[in-house]
């Protein structure tokens, strides 16, 4: 393990971060609401800690290896965490504590969503602005907006990259330099930033709730400037572009550049894994919907129609906006719907989840065992499309599966022994885990009420969803630290 080149490079990485402290100032001087000072501290306290790690080791230089990959990802998330609560503890917001600043900054880098502050629509402009940047810095994943400047700092990107994207598949690349690829990922997530941001501006918004919200949409992140979210617009046409950017935020990114680069949709209409999302997606809202107008849980039909739509891709996308209650809904509609949040978006994509992919990998190898039943002598192979997965890749998405409910259990136990309900304890843990942000219960609208212990079992179930267990694990296997 390369430690000086591992602080080296968390210090730049520290000084980088600290940047982010500037923009919620200029918002500040926009709104004159003199709310600049704890942004001003923040950004000295973050600028100066990575320079004492960065500035006696700025000489140093090696090869970043694979190990030193995961260790940089795993203690940026953990220090950033940290220090993206800053800011919120300084400002002294509803009497904030330590613990719950380190839990919103978390919930919003890791785009989970789930908050511990009320107030919402009373809160400074700075402080709302600073939520909704998180959530898009995070969304498409720091680490990978570093590999396209560490690059010409003499620091190699590939071992960031592959340690910190999503989805089992992780050596594919869009470009021939990973460079090129972490500028393409942000080019698209940009692109699409701006359409949403004018999209919900043409249909209503201001120009702050505009920018906001395209924020935490493309990020597939569900914070809002308001306490009812999204409902507190009550604008269908509003809800019609979140369901639509959050659609294509759940998607993976290498269709979006392909389709792009091509000036065509035959990746989307080739691609296995997104017929399969939203074919799912598709088939929960109808249940949901018949289920809401059998029920006559809404007024109108088309009210019934918009509102299981929306609720059903945001939570099975896990953005985690909210227009109603539907933790409240009858029978057994919100069950259903933190379920569909286990599978999340596609691989590649800013949501959370298990993915797509690695459900449809456990499908297909459930119907290949089902068939060696009947035909024990038979060869059978699981094929994505037209192409043989290999036996490792299945084997992996196996080890991942048990590896996830294994810690989803642990930790409903654990969030059950400090004193939370069975529904609360369950709900909380798939929230964070899925990075979802809503859950049922105590936890339905916000997670103010739980304690602190749970809060920070809850840190911990964000941090290894957002890095998708094995990031983590990996560190605590003796493995890792041999020579």
């Amino acid at each position: 393990m390369q430690y000086l080149v591992i602080l080296r490079i968390l210090g730049l990485l520290l000084m980088v971060f600290s940047i982010t402290m500037l923009p919620p100032v200029l918002v500040d001087l926009i709104y004159q609401e003199n709310y600049s000072l704890p942004f001003l501290e923040s950004f000295a306290i973050i600028l100066v800690s990575g320079m004492l790690l960065f500035l006696p080791l700025r000489n140093y230089s090696n090869d970043l290896r694979l190990r030193d990959g995961f260790m940089v990802v795993v203690m940026f998330w953990f220090v950033l965490g940290s220090a993206g609560g800053i800011p919120l503890y300084l400002s002294g917001i509803n009497n904030i504590s330590v613990t719950d600043a380190v839990f919103e900054a978390i919930s919003g880098l890791t785009t989970t969503g789930a908050t511990v502050i009320v107030g919402l629509d009373n809160l400074p402009h700075s402080i709302l602005f600073y939520r909704q940047q998180q959530q898009w810095l995070g969304g498409m994943g720091i680490i990978v907006l570093a590999v396209a400047v560490l690059p010409m700092l003499g620091i190699g990107g590939m071992q960031l990259y592959r340690a910190e994207t999503p989805g089992p598949v992780k050596d594919t690349k869009l470009t021939p330099r990973i460079t090129e690829t972490a500028k393409a990922l942000w080019y698209i997530y940009l692109g699409l930033t701006i359409s949403c941001g004018l999209a919900y501006w043409l249909a209503g918004m201001n120009t702050f709730d505009a920018i906001s919200h395209a924020f935490s949409t493309v990020a597939i992140g569900g914070f809002s400037t308001h306490d009812a979210s999204m409902g507190y617009f009550q604008n269908p046409g509003i809800e019609l572009i979140a369901i639509i950017f959050m659609l294509l935020s759940g998607a993976n990114f290498a269709l979006h550049f392909a389709s792009w680069r091509h000036k065509r949709l035959t990746p989307y209409l080739h691609d296995t894994e997104f017929k399969t999302y939203l074919m799912v997606l598709f088939s929960v809202s109808v249940v949901t919907i018949s289920y809401l107008l059998f029920t006559k849980t809404f007024e109108s039909t088309s009210e019934g129609i918009i509102e299981g739509l929306f609720q059903v891709v945001s939570i099975g996308t896990t953005t985690g906006f909210t227009t109603q209650e539907y933790y409240t809904w009858p029978g057994f509609l919100p069950v259903l719907l933190l379920y569909i949040s286990f599978m999340g978006g596609c691989a590649g994509s800013t949501g959370g989840g298990i993915k797509v992919i690695r459900i449809l990998l456990l499908f297909k190898q459930g119907a290949r065992e089902l068939r060696r039943l009947v035909h024990p002598s038979g060869q059978f192979t699981v094929k994505i499309g037209k192409k043989p997965v290999p036996d490792n890749v299945i084997e992996a998405v196996w080890g991942f599966f048990a590896a996830y409910f294994a810690i989803s259990a642990l930790m409903i136990l654990v969030l059950m022994a400090s004193g939370l309900n069975q529904d609360t304890a369950f709900s909380a843990v798939a929230a964070c885990l899925n990075n979802l942000g809503p859950g049922l219960d105590q936890v339905g609208q916000n997670f103010a009420s739980i304690n602190d212990f749970a809060k920070w079992v809850l840190c911990l179930a964000m941090l290894l969803g957002r890095l998708e267990i094995f990031t983590l694990l990996v560190l605590f296997t003796p493995g890792f630290w041999r020579k």
